[in-house]
């Protein structure tokens, strides 16, 4: 599903029902970042299935509500909105959407997804942050996965499955010369070849990082400060 400016005015414009596109935008966001607003519905003390009705009831009122008529220029960032607004319907409206039909009728994000959730956080430690912060970081680490998914996805389609499975530790650390010579030999690649396409790799991979985080600020500007938040974060 592809995004119709790299940047939130798109879900903005939402608000706008003649604007192509933002809506399936605001999906496909909801899809992405769903897992730390269900995490933060469990820190809140909701058990895993109310967390999973809470969640998708939460993005179908998000739409159909049309909540984004309350987005304020100081809210620019997609995860601030996001948990402010989650922590209002937590707070006010958790009974009618606990008595509602699921979503409302509407699935933004499947059951086998959400079913995920209850893994997913019974692996995660305790938080000793407060919960905004805790929500960011696992925001944090949404924007990680979801940069990679799309880096995999691209080697895949060139049918390089195998290199991207051999390379994607670099992305975290600088690859050595015996790290290029074994992946070579691995590969049947030279080691200079190796070399090249590793640093490539961490350039591409640093580009979907970029834009994975222009889709959730409302300010091209705020994108590097933001990343430098994001990465913060990630390494404490």
């Amino acid at each position: 599903m592809e995004f119709t400016t790299t940047h939130w005015t798109v879900v903005l414009a939402a608000r706008d029902t003649a604007s192509a596109g933002a809506d399936d935008a605001l999906v496909q966001l909801c899809r992405t970042y769903w897992f730390p607003l269900y995490a933060h519905a469990r820190r809140r003390g909701h058990d895993h299935h109310l967390a999973e009705d809470l969640t998708q009831e939460f993005f179908a009122r998000l739409l159909e509500k049309q909540w984004l008529n309350a987005v304020s220029p100081e809210k620019g960032r997609f995860r601030t909105f996001l948990l402010a607004s989650l922590d209002h319907f937590l707070a006010n409206e958790w009974r009618s959407a606990r008595a509602a039909k699921r979503g409302g009728g509407r699935t933004l994000v499947s059951l086998e997804e959400l079913e995920t959730g209850q893994e997913r956080f019974a692996r995660e430690p305790e938080a000793n942050a407060g919960p905004e912060r805790a929500f960011d970081k696992r925001w944090a680490l949404a924007v990680l996965e979801q940069a990679l998914l799309q880096l995999r996805q691209e080697f895949l389609a060139r049918g390089k499955a195998a290199h991207f499975e051999d390379w994607k530790l670099f992305l975290t650390r600088e690859a050595t010369t015996e790290d290029c010579q074994s992946s070579a030999q691995r590969l049947g690649m030279s080691a200079g070849a190796v070399t090249v396409a590793v640093h490539r790799m961490r350039e591409r991979y640093g580009e979907l990082l970029h834009e994975t985080v222009a889709h959730t600020v409302a300010d091209p500007t705020a994108v590097d400060e933001e990343l430098r938040y994001l990465f913060e974060l990630v390494n404490v």
